[in-house]
């Protein structure tokens, strides 16, 4: 018996879509059948959660996404995962309260980075997500430094990361400016790029930019496929 999946969704519509497919067509690809393990979405309210990371707010996002796992537990679910990259900025916290195990999205990306034997590597996401020291701790627990584009390719990964990736806007201007950003960080020496937000696969892939990417979203959701049939 699998263990039921429980997903803390809307963060965005976009990226909870992606976790739902690529567990269900994994699990599809491997055994040719229908029997994928039980998925429970909560999809929070998203907007609230912008406010509160605009307001520097951390601990009510902490226990909103705790309130949404206790949600995942009363229906079913035997784990839970946090859909998004950001959002374990409060992932310590939320471990050492939540009801149900969690699995790190940054553990699943440091996994895969090891697996290919590199060890400095680009990270790309929304401006929390690079300015702020949490990924680059995580992942230097593994061994991988980390580099991020300067303030100005921050500002610019941001902007279409929230007005329009989040909204399932794909703009070809966009995508140029990403893999530009893409290219400055490999002439730095990083040996792969970390697409660190859920949303921004959709945008640009590995035959876009000629070195390796790490799509977090899947890299996260055959994990957990893994988990739920371990």
């Amino acid at each position: 018996m699998s263990k039921t999946i429980g997903i803390v969704g809307g963060m965005s519509p976009e990226s909870t879509t992606m976790y739902y497919e690529v567990i269900t067509r994994t699990y599809q690809d491997r055994f040719g059948d229908y029997g994928f393990p039980e998925i429970i979405i909560f999809s929070v309210s998203f907007q609230k959660y912008v406010n509160w990371m605009h307001r520097n707010a951390w601990d009510k996002i902490a226990n909103g996404l705790i309130e949404a796992i206790v949600r995942l537990k009363n229906g079913g679910a035997h784990f839970a995962i946090i859909a998004t990259n950001t959002m374990h900025k409060v992932f310590d916290q939320i471990q050492k309260e939540s009801p149900l195990p969690l699995l790190s999205i940054i553990d699943a990306t440091a996994e895969a980075i090891q697996s290919k034997k590199m060890k400095t590597i680009g990270l790309l996401g929304t401006r929390f997500t690079m300015a702020e020291s949490f990924y680059k701790e995580r992942l230097g627990e593994w061994g991988i430094k980390t580099l991020v584009p300067d303030d100005q390719g921050q500002k610019i990964v941001n902007q279409i990361v929230f007005d329009e990736l989040g909204k399932g806007k794909i703009r070809k201007e966009s995508k140029q400016k990403c893999l530009t950003i893409v290219q400055r960080l490999h002439q730095r020496g990083v040996q792969g790029v970390i697409l660190g937000c859920t949303e921004l696969p959709l945008l640009i892939q590995e035959k876009d930019c000629g070195i390796p990417l790490f799509n977090t979203a899947v890299l996260h959701a055959e994990k957990v496929l893994q988990y739920s049939l371990s």
